[in-house]
C-alpha cells in the first residue's frame, strides 16, 4: 500500500578481516541487480567506521569476530553515531550469547557461516526494500513533504518549515486504526484506500469545523501524522476538549476504532520533529489503556505504575521443544496462549513482547539445532511492524504462525529417533545414578543393543557413558561437600561410588583436589564472602 520511491542505489560496505571472504561476498552475488552498490571493503572495525562516514553507507555486511574492534563493538558504534545504517552480521559461531547481543544492538539479521547465498540475497532484498520505504518522500505539496520528513527522519531531517506554513500554536496528532492486522491487513488495496479516505475526511472534518487548520501525511499505511495549526492562542483545555470529541469512529465500519496520541502544544516549528516522535510514542500505550486519546505525559503516568516481572524464556523453550517434537499442535497453541496471558496480565508493551520473543526464538533455534534439526530456516524475518500488529492478538497470531510453520518443517524433515532414545536414557540415568549403573543395563532397559546405545550416546552427548556418569556424580558430590556436613565416605555412597578410594581418585582427576581439600576451599570461600559468620 506504500508508494514507490526513486531507484537510487543502496550503498553497502563489506567488513571482514579476511580479504578472501570480502572478495567472495563482493563478487559472488550480483548486487547491482538488487539495487545495491558495494562502495568498498574494510578489514577491521575502525576502517569500517571511516568508510561509513566518507561513503554515506546505507547497509553494512560484517563478520562478528575480527581482530581489534569486532562486529559487536562496530554495531554498537554504528548505533550511536550512524543509527540509520542497517547491519547484517555473519558469524562462524553458533552461540546464543552472540545472537542475543546482536539483537539488542538492533542488528537486522544474524547469519551463520558458511553463508547461504540465497538466504543472504533474501535478507538484503528485504533490507533494501525497507531502506527505500524510509528514503521515499512523497511528491505532494511542500508542507506535506516537510511534515513527512520531520515525522520520518526526526531532527536529522534538517529542513526549515516552508514559509507558507503560518500559525501561532501547533500540535501534532498521531492516529492509528486499532486491531489493524485482524481487520485491515488483508484488505484489497482499492478498498483500503477508501478506508484511509474516510479516516482523513472524518478527522479533518471535526478539526477544521473548530477553526483549526489540519495538514496530514501517512507515515505508514496505519499511521497518520497530522499537524494542527491555530492562528490565535488557545487555552490548553480547549485543545484537549477538542481532541476528546474530534477522533471519530471509522465511518464505513461500525466497530472501527481510531486511536490517537497527541503531543504537547508548541509555538516553534523547529520543535516539530520532537513533537511528532512524542505523539507517535503515545500509540504504544493504547494496549494498556482503553482511552481513545492519550495526551503527552499520560505515558509517564502509565509507565510509573509498571514493573515487569521476568518471563521464563528457558523454561518456555524447553516446553516448546517437547511439544514441537511430539507434533502436539494443541499443546503448542496452549503454550502460546499462556505466554500472551502472562504478557497481558503483566502489562507488557508490544515492543517489549517483541524483544522477549526474539530472545526466545533465538534460544529455540539453538536448542533445535543441538537436537539434530538442521536446515530449518523459519521464523519472523526482522521485527514485526507494530503499526500493523498493533494489538496483543496481532502479535499472538505471528508467534502461532511461526511455531505452526516450524512444526510443519519438523514433520517434513523427520525427527531423529536417537534424540528421543537418549532423552529417555538421561532420565533413567538421573533416577538410577546412585546405583552402580552400567551402560549395558541402560541399553537393556531401552531394549536396544549395548553397542548401538554406546554409539548414539557418544554421538548425542559427545561423551562416553562412564565419563558422563562420573561428571554427573562428581557435580553432585561437590554440591554435597559444599552444603552438608556428611562424611566423605557417606557422600561417596550417596552419589553412587561403593568404593571410597575409587571415589577419591575420580574426584581428584576431575577437580584437581581431594574431596577434603575441596570442602576446605568451599568453607574458606564462604568465610571470605561473609566475614561476620
Amino acid at each position: 500500500m506504500a508508494s514507490g520511491g526513486a531507484d537510487k542505489r543502496i550503498k553497502m560496505l563489506i567488513v571482514d578481516d579476511e580479504s578472501v571472504i570480502c572478495e567472495g561476498l563482493h563478487y559472488t552475488i550480483d548486487w547491482e541487480e538488487l539495487g545495491v552498490e558495494v562502495v568498498g571493503e574494510a578489514y577491521d572495525g575502525q576502517e569500517a567506521l571511516r568508510l561509513v562516514a566518507e561513503q554515506n553507507v546505507d547497509l553494512l555486511l560484517t563478520d562478528i569476530r575480527m581482530d581489534g574492534m569486532d562486529g559487536l563493538e562496530l554495531a554498537a558504534r554504528l548505533r550511536q553515531d550512524h543509527p540509520e545504517v542497517q547491519v547484517v552480521m555473519i558469524s562462524g559461531y553458533e552461540d546464543f550469547g552472540y545472537a542475543r547481543q546482536a539483537i539488542r544492538l538492533g542488528v537486522n539479521d544474524y547469519l551463520l557461516k558458511p553463508v547461504d547465498i540465497e538466504e543472504l540475497t533474501d535478507v538484503v532484498k528485504k533490507i533494501v526494500q525497507g531502506i527505500r520505504v524510509r528514503q521515499n518522500e512523497s511528491s505532494g505539496q511542500e508542507i506535506k513533504l516537510w511534515l513527512l520528513g520531520m515525522a520520518r527522519h526526526g531532527t536529522a531531517y534538517g529542513k526549515e518549515a516552508p514559509p507558507s506554513l503560518q500559525g501561532v500554536q501547533f500540535r501534532i496528532l498521531a492516529t492509528q486504526l486499532a486491531d489493524f492486522h485482524e481487520r485491515f491487513a488483508n484488505m484489497e488495496q482499492e478498498r483500503y484506500e477508501t478506508v484511509q479516505e474516510a479516516w482523513l475526511r472524518g478527522l479533518h472534518g471535526h478539526l477544521e469545523d473548530a477553526s483549526f487548520r489540519a495538514v496530514s501525511v501517512f507515515d505508514h499505511d496505519n499511521l497518520l501524522i497530522t499537524l494542527l495549526l491555530s492562528e490565535t492562542r488557545v487555552k490548553p483545555k480547549i485543545w484537549d476538549d477538542l481532541l476528546a470529541s474530534a477522533i471519530p469512529p471509522l465511518a464505513p465500519f461500525e466497530d472501527g476504532r481510531i486511536y490517537c496520541g497527541a503531543s504537547r502544544i508548541y509555538e516553534n516549528l523547529a520543535d516539530t520533529a520532537d513533537r511528532c516522535a512524542e505523539a507517535a510514542r503515545m500509540m504504544a500505550y493504547h494496549v494498556l489503556e482503553g482511552r481513545q486519546v492519550l495526551l503527552a505525559g499520560d505515558d509517564e503516568e502509565l509507565a510509573a505504575g509498571r514493573k515487569l516481572p521476568d518471563f521464563n524464556i528457558a523454561g518456555t523453550v524447553q516446553r516448546l521443544v517437547s511439544a514441537l517434537f511430539k507434533q502436539d499442535q494443541r499443546e503448542v497453541k496452549t503454550l502460546v496462549e499462556e505466554m500472551f496471558r502472562f504478557f497481558r496480565e503483566s502489562r507488557f508493551l508490544l515492543a517489549e513482547i517483541v524483544k522477549t520473543y526474539e530472545e526466545l526464538f533465538a534460544l529455540l533455534r539453538q536448542r533445535l539445532r543441538k537436537s539434530g534439526m538442521t536446515g530449518l530456516d523459519f521464523g519472523q524475518q526482522g521485527q514485526p511492524d507494530l503499526n500493523i500488529y498493533n494489538s496483543y492478538a496481532g502479535l499472538e497470531a505471528i508467534v502461532l504462525k511461526d511455531l505452526e510453520e516450524l512444526q510443519r518443517l519438523i514433520d517434513k524433515n523427520g525427527i531423529d529417533k536417537s534424540y528421543w532414545i537418549i532423552e529417555k536414557a538421561k532420565k533413567f540415568i538421573i533416577e538410577q545414578h546412585r546405583t552402580d549403573l552400567k551402560a549395558s543395563e541402560v541399553a537393556s532397559w531401552l531394549k536396544i543393543t549395548p553397542s548401538y546405545f554406546s554409539y548414539i550416546f557418544k554421538q548425542s552427548t559427545g561423551k562416553g557413558f562412564t565419563e558422563y556418569m562420573n561428571e554427573m556424580r562428581i557435580e553432585h558430590a561437590k554440591d554435597l561437600l559444599a552444603t552438608t556436613h556428611d562424611k566423605v565416605f557417606e557422600i561417596a555412597d550417596k552419589v553412587g561410588y561403593k568404593e571410597y578410594k575409587y571415589f577419591v581418585s575420580v574426584f581428584k582427576s576431575y577437580t584437581g583436589m581431594t574431596p577434603k581439600e575441596y570442602r576446605g576451599l568451599s568453607v574458606s570461600k564462604d568465610a571470605a564472602a561473609d566475614p561476620n559468620e
